[in-house]
C-alpha cells in the first residue's frame, strides 16, 4: 500500500476512534491533514479576532509551512496509529 492509500485509510480511521482526542491532538491532526492534502497554508488568516477556533486552526497549519506533503502524511498516519492503540 502506498503512502497516499495509507493516508486515506488513516483519515477514515480517524472518524472511528474509540475516544475523542484532546483539543491539542485534534489541532495537530487538522494541521497534518491540511499540510498532507494541500501543502503550505493557502488561505488568508481569519479576520474575526474572536473566532478563536479558526485562528488556532490557521496557526497550527501555518506552523507546518515548509514540511513536505509526504512527511505530513507520514506523521498523520503515525499519530492515528498511536491514538488507536
Amino acid at each position: 500500500m502506498d503512502l497516499h492509500q495509507q493516508f486515506e485509510q488513516a483519515v477514515a480511521e480517524s472518524k472511528s476512534l474509540s475516544e475523542r482526542p484532546s483539543n491539542d491532538t485534534l489541532l495537530q491532526l487538522y494541521s497534518l491533514y491540511k499540510q498532507g492534502s494541500e501543502g503550505d497554508v493557502n488561505i488568508e488568516a481569519p479576520s474575526n479576532p474572536f473566532d478563536f477556533v479558526a485562528k488556532a486552526k490557521y496557526e497550527a497549519w501555518e506552523a507546518l509551512k515548509g514540511k513536505s506533503k509526504e512527511a505530513a502524511m507520514q506523521e498523520y498516519i503515525e499519530l492515528i496509529a498511536k491514538l488507536k492503540s
